[in-house]
């Protein structure tokens, strides 16, 4: 792609990835239905004509949920094209969390699915666009323009900026890694396209490379792997639970085109990888990463685990008190939801990790309170701050082993809540892959000696 310059703005760089290769070329497939990349142009084109009527422009704030879908690559393209701050909010976040993020944020506009969104299950190509105004939204006061959320370690969630340069640096460094997918392949997508491997890794190195993507039309092992056989699909990009899946799948057919799988999101569990390779012949590579910094660390031949790979292209790391550190040139949290987490010049992971003599990295177990759920992070301080919400509870502690259980006391003289009235409580105010699996009541929640909460899950399982 060549070297980005520092006034090089997101519109310049959307025409630079459009520019990387011939217009004919298959960039996204769902089905039957195929769109090439001067296919995608003109739409973005159109969708960003209207979007500037509304008023939208440089430095405009707008916030964006919508389903995966074309809708969803074409609208973001064009709101990069017009050089906004784009805002992407988890289709699945419910309305009170995206309600909760805008009065951190206060984007200036809104863009979202229209009708029938609810009733929808996987992918569709496209969706009715909806603009709203919000009046009292600010624009930009600084040049990211990808801003994502993350769960925090004090219930708070984090709100991260990534720059044009930044985004620029990750795509250039995907193209470098050995092994991932180039003009000529065709990647089926499983992993978030509202999420940075999915997205980036994905989408935009596919569009600077000349890739296919391909989507499927429910996330279920039949209709993966019908997919993969009938657009002959040389790359799998998921998580770990998709592995799972096809692993365990019955009357798998062969899939002789298929070269490559990487997992992100989470660490693979080296028992559900070996499953999978040897019933489809392929290993499963690691991709490590965090919102925050984009690739950390990647092995896409799936030759180095335990490791999770060496470090991506240009990305610097250390092993700190026994935590991973990764260098950044300055802080990507804005309003001041980073806490303590990046200083002079680091990005604290909080995962616990090691780096071998041949530079691989090793991760282990997170060293906060965050969780990695079907590849998405969860705090488990946040949903214990919705269940403290509720009238009847009195104190709530949350653990996460193979399944987050949730242990809740009730406050005195309350009538006592069932468990199904706390799941729909939480239903109402968290995305559903937040949501416990478990909900016990106890009379009192134990604690330690000094008084603190015990959060160790067999203590609490045998005081109920």
């Amino acid at each position: 792609m060549g070297e980005l310059v520092d006034d090089e703005g997101m519109g310049a760089l959307v025409q630079r990835l459009f520019d990387a290769r011939d217009d004919t070329l298959p960039y996204l497939t769902h089905q039957r239905e195929t769109v090439n990349r001067g296919e995608l142009r003109e739409r973005v084109a159109k969708q960003a004509a209207v979007f500037a009527g509304h008023g939208i422009g440089p430095g405009s704030t707008v916030g964006l949920q919508t389903p995966p879908s074309f809708t969803q690559v074409e609208v973001l393209l064009a709101l990069w094209r017009l050089g906004a701050q784009v805002l992407l909010f988890d289709f699945r976040l419910k309305p009170a969390e995206v309600s909760a993020l805008g009065e951190v944020c206060r984007p200036q506009f809104m863009v979202g699915a229209g009708s029938n969104v609810r009733a929808t299950f996987g992918f569709r190509p496209e969706y009715e666009v909806t603009t709203e105004i919000r009046r009292g939204g600010r624009p930009a006061a600084t040049g990211h323009r990808l801003v994502q959320f993350s769960s925090g370690s004090t219930g708070r969630p984090k709100v991260i900026g990534r720059t044009v340069r930044s985004l620029a640096a990750e795509v250039a460094a995907f193209g470098e890694v050995p092994g991932m997918p180039r003009q000529g392949d065709r990647v089926l997508l499983l992993s978030s396209t509202a999420h940075s491997f999915g997205l980036i890794g994905g989408l935009l190195h596919a569009l600077a490379t000349g890739v296919a993507v391909v989507f499927t039309p429910r996330v279920s092992a039949r209709d993966i792997l019908r997919t993969a056989a009938e657009h002959r699909v040389t790359t799998l990009f998921g998580v770990p639970m998709h592995y799972e899946l096809l692993a365990a799948a019955l009357d798998a057919p062969a899939l002789p085109d298929l070269r490559t799988a990487v997992s992100g999101g989470e660490l693979m569990p080296p028992e559900a990888a070996a499953r999978f390779a040897e019933r489809y012949g392929v290993e499963v590579g690691e991709a490590y990463g965090t919102t925050e910094t984009g690739i950390v660390a990647i092995d896409v031949a799936g030759r180095l685990r335990p490791s999770v790979g060496r470090p991506a292209p240009g990305v610097v790391v250390r092993v700190h008190k026994g935590e991973l550190d990764v260098a950044l040139d300055e802080s990507p949290y804005l309003y001041d939801t980073g806490g303590t987490q990046y200083a002079d010049g680091w990005l604290h992971t909080r995962d616990r990790a090691t780096v071998g003599p041949d530079g691989a990295v090793t991760v282990g177990g997170r060293a906060d309170s965050l969780v990695v759920i079907g590849g998405l992070k969860v705090d488990l301080t946040e949903v214990e701050h919705v269940l403290r919400r509720h009238p009847a509870v009195e104190q709530a502690v949350l653990v996460h082993e193979d399944v987050t259980e949730a242990y809740v006391a009730v406050a005195d003289g309350a009538d006592s809540p069932s468990p199904e009235e706390l799941l729909r409580w939480c239903r109402e105010r968290l995305a559903d892959y937040k949501l416990p699996r478990v909900i016990r009541l106890l009379d009192d929640l134990p604690r330690t000696s000094n008084g603190k909460l015990v959060r160790r899950a067999a203590t609490l399982r045998s005081a109920g």
